[in-house]
C-alpha cells in the first residue's frame, strides 16, 4: 500500500503549499485586530481551532510525503496529529457553550469537527490498510481548508462588530 500513498504525492505537495499559505494569511489577518480578538474568548478559541485544523492538514500532507512510509504508520501519525487538533476544537466548543448569543453551540461548533471526523476515519482505515483511508485523508485536508476559511471569516467579521 506504500505505492498507493506515493500516488497521492502531487496532491499532498499542492495541499502543503496551499494550506501553509492560508495559515499564514489567517494569522496575518488576525494580527491586524489582535487586541480585540484576545479580549473575546470565543473568537480566540475559534481562531485557534481553525489554525489547528490547518496545522493538521499541513502535518498530514507533510507526513504523507515521507519516503517509503507505509499506510499503517501514516494512519498512526494521522491519528496522533488529529488528537492534538481535536483538543483545540473541543476547547472552542466548550468556550462557545458559555457564549449566550449568536445561535446555539451545535451549529457553531459542529463545522470544526468535520475535518477531524474525516481524519479520524482515515487513520482507522489506514491502520487496517484499507485504501479508502487515503481518500478520507484527502477529504480531511480539503475540509480543513474550507472550515478554516469559514471560521476565520466569521471571527474576523465578528471582531469588527
Amino acid at each position: 500500500m506504500t505505492d498507493a500513498l506515493d500516488a497521492w504525492s502531487d496532491f499532498h505537495v499542492a495541499m502543503l503549499g496551499a494550506t501553509g499559505a492560508l495559515a499564514g494569511l489567517v494569522i496575518v489577518a488576525a494580527s491586524v485586530n489582535i487586541d480585540k480578538i484576545v479580549v473575546a474568548r470565543t473568537l480566540t478559541a475559534r481562531l485557534a481551532a481553525g489554525i489547528a485544523g490547518l496545522v493538521l492538514a499541513i502535518l498530514t500532507s507533510g507526513i504523507a510525503l515521507i519516503p517509503h512510509l507505509d499506510a499503517f504508520w501514516f494512519g498512526v501519525l494521522v491519528l496522533i496529529c488529529t488528537a492534538g487538533a481535536t483538543g483545540f476544537q473541543v476547547h472552542a466548543a466548550l468556550t462557545l457553550r458559555h457564549d449566550p448569543g449568536h445561535g446555539g453551540i451545535v451549529p457553531r461548533a459542529a463545522l470544526g469537527f468535520l475535518p477531524l471526523a474525516a481524519y479520524t476515519a482515515a487513520g482507522v482505515l489506514l491502520l487496517a490498510e484499507v485504501p479508502a483511508g487515503l481518500l478520507l485523508a484527502a477529504a480531511g485536508s480539503l475540509l480543513a481548508l474550507v472550515v478554516a476559511i469559514v471560521i476565520s471569516w466569521v471571527a474576523l467579521v465578528e471582531v469588527l462588530r
